[in-house]
């Protein structure tokens, strides 16, 4: 029953932190994964805007890695996928972030099997790296693998924890997916 009322309250203090006020945890109604990099010059006007963009200038192989990653998230994140692709794919360092966003980009496009292998590349880069683990599950669960969406749930949890945002994150994409399932 403690390990159960812990559970809850880890649960319910991570939905709490997530629906603070302009939260970067917070991302169309659900706990994000992750918070998004910042850039104070260009924070200053919407993500994708034309000023935004103006700011972030043209995707370059000149551009430092952390810019390139800082554009191609935020351009994934306001579903401009095959721009944030030109960003992310010119960094020379390809980190597990990198990895991980040019596979949501490439997931979104629809290149599901793609998105896969670059979510097991991140984390052959960063095992721990749960934002991975996180969208490796929304992957199996658009291929119709619930069971291995659930494994990827459960290493989250032995990584960080129930109260994760990536757990919590995870764990709502698979009830609406059970969900979706039973009435159809």
């Amino acid at each position: 029953m403690t390990n159960f009322v812990s559970r809850t309250a880890g649960l319910f203090v991570a939905a709490g932190l997530a629906m603070v006020a302009g939260s970067p945890l917070m991302a169309e109604g659900r706990i994000s994964k992750d918070a998004g990099p910042a850039n104070a010059a260009c924070d200053a006007h919407a993500k994708g805007s034309a000023a935004w963009t103006a700011c972030v200038g043209a995707a370059s192989a000149k551009m430092a890695d952390e810019e390139l990653f800082y554009a191609g998230y935020w351009l994934a994140k306001n579903g401009q996928y095959e721009t944030a692709l030109g960003y992310l794919t010119l960094a020379q360092q390809k980190d597990e972030r990198v990895l991980t966003y040019i596979g949501y980009a490439t997931r979104k496009l629809g290149h599901v099997d793609e998105a896969l292998s670059l979510y097991r590349k991140a984390l052959e880069v960063n095992p721990n790296y749960v934002v991975a683990r996180a969208y490796l599950g929304e992957a199996f669960l658009t291929k119709g693998a619930p069971d291995m969406a659930r494994a990827e749930l459960d290493e989250i949890a032995t990584r960080c924890g129930m109260a994760c945002p990536a757990y919590v994150d995870l764990k709502g994409h698979i009830s609406d997916y059970e969900a979706a399932k039973a009435k159809g």
